[in-house]
């Protein structure tokens, strides 16, 4: 099926790795001189990432093509699923909505045709790269789920793709975790685990010697690297487990304190992460009333379920919060995609495309009024932002099924070419917009934490990062990191040697 020579990274469970293993082999084949492609046939993710195109495919998957110098296609990622409410997902097919199905309707009614989207994908990509990387999701030892699944080990074997699993060391129990896997398998897919790598190691290496000798001796599978954990590597996550990492608590040592509300279908994230490495800026993700206290920027970021995630805010007591600060004068609020439309009026779902609920009045903060339609907008942007004396050029891109209309008296925040997006409030302390990167603009940023530092009384602070700079460093730190401490020759070898032997199946 296949000219590339394929890889494939499993975990032992979600959040072990995998997609930043897979991101680092795509910088490392790019670098040895291979084009290369990451592959992902199915993805659970609300962290979304809009192709040249204008399509919609897993933010992991964006990332990894960016490691491997190449444009993102959603070959790459075929099939995105979006939770939109408990046990019903959207499904996202080539880059646009496919329908909305329940996990037992999806498993049932959809296996043989997505089965049908992924070998085509994949061999798009084996006939036009020389490597691809393949990222498996959760745990190929997922025994109820395994007769129909369309991402782990039927694609390996589709792929004739040889295997590596990873643990992750920092949660315990990583032994007993890949030990478990292995005897879970079937004898032919055992067959395809190379080796195994264990992840996100802190400590003396020597006092873990003696469980990877035992470990090899007793499953006959190699390690094939044990990696030290790695901090502050400026890659974009995927899954929301990884806003663990951040405090609620404030951090006075730096004068800019930032909250995020973390309401529980919180997507595209990743829209705050450049405030994380700015050196006067602390970020806390808030959940509840008493985590708020007084920050000096809120952010509402976007949601894949804009009314009940609304709702959230009015039963948890941050509505209220949220308005009293801003009329302190001394919070400013902004809103991106979903947290734009909680700004305005009103959301109305008629046709109940994302909620079961029809309507709802928002923070009444902005004069937009939002209707969820069953159209979703998914396109790269650009425009100027009038913003403290300077003409701002930025980009962003934008998922939203929502359409805004706006009152006679407002303030666009974005002038495009053939329309505008966004509004910005008289006194300049509430701002919303449909950009999803709209902070990764560092000029726009700078601007935005100066007016901050102005209003506490404090000077402007220049020499701001360049974030896609850090980003593109990031990518070959990770790359070096890996090289150091993984057999990466041991696994050319055996994607040369699986190949060989033909395809399986």
């Amino acid at each position: 099926m296949t000219k590339a020579l394929p890889i494939m990274i499993q975990g032992t469970h979600s959040d072990a790795g995998k997609s930043i293993i897979t991101t680092g082999l795509c910088r490392i084949f790019y670098q040895d001189g291979y084009k290369t492609a990451p592959f992902k046939s199915q993805n659970m993710a609300l962290n979304s990432y809009i192709t040249l195109d204008g399509k919609e495919i897993g933010r992991a998957q964006g990332v990894q093509a960016e490691a491997a110098n190449i444009i993102a296609t959603t070959d790459m990622n075929p099939i995105l699923i979006k939770p939109t409410r408990e046990q019903e997902s959207q499904i996202v097919v080539h880059g646009k909505p496919y329908q909305n199905m329940e996990a037992g309707s999806y498993r049932k009614d959809f296996f043989e045709k997505g089965l049908q989207l992924i070998k085509n994908s994949f061999t798009k990509l084996s006939e036009n790269y020389d490597r691809i990387v393949i990222e498996g999701a959760g745990s190929p030892a997922e025994i109820n789920l395994n007769d129909r699944e369309l991402v782990n080990m039927r694609i390996a074997n589709m792929a004739n793709a040889p295997v590596i699993l990873v643990g992750d060391i920092e949660k315990g129990g990583v032994f007993a975790s890949l030990v478990g896997t292995l005897q879970l398998l079937s004898e032919e897919d055992r067959k395809r685990i190379i080796g195994v790598i264990i992840n996100k190691f802190r400590g003396d290496i020597s006092l873990l010697t003696p469980g990877l000798d035992w470990f090899e001796e007793y499953t006959g599978v190699p390690v094939l690297g044990v990696i030290p954990y790695i901090h502050n590597l400026t890659i974009d996550a995927e899954d929301s487990v990884a806003l663990n990492q951040y405090s609620h608590v404030e951090d006075r040592t730096k004068p800019i304190n930032i909250a995020v509300i973390r309401y529980p279908m919180i997507s595209n994230f990743t829209d705050i992460d450049p405030f994380s490495y700015e050196p006067d800026c602390h970020v806390r993700f808030i959940t509840k009333s008493e985590q708020l206290k007084q920050p000096d920027i809120i952010i509402l970021p976007g949601s894949k379920n804009t009314i009940e995630d609304l709702r959230f805010l009015k039963e948890s007591g941050l509505i209220d919060q949220i308005i009293a600060l801003y009329k302190s004068g001394k919070t400013k609020v902004v809103g991106i995609c979903g947290g734009f439309q909680m700004l305005g009026e009103c959301i109305t779902d008629p046709n109940h495309i994302e909620s079961s609920i029809s309507f709802e009045t928002g923070l009444q903060l902005l004069p937009i009024v939002t209707t969820i339609t069953k159209e979703k907008m998914t396109t790269l942007s650009e425009g100027l932002i009038s913003f403290a004396g300077f003409d701002i050029p930025v980009k962003g891109y934008e998922i939203h099924m929502g359409q805004s209309t706006y009152g006679d008296s407002y303030t666009p925040l974005i002038i495009m070419t053939e329309r505008s997006d966004g509004c910005i409030s008289t006194d300049g302390m509430i701002m919303g917009t449909y950009f999803h990167g709209i902070f990764h603009n560092d000029l726009f940023r700078e601007k935005f934490i100066n007016e901050v530092r102005k209003m506490k009384g404090l000077e402007d602070l220049s020499g701001r990062i360049s974030f896609n700079q850090l980003r593109e460093d990031a990518f070959d730190h990770l790359a070096s990191h890996i090289r150091r401490s993984v057999k990466l020759d041991f696994i050319y070898k055996k994607m040369e040697e699986f190949q060989a032997r033909g395809v399986s199946k």
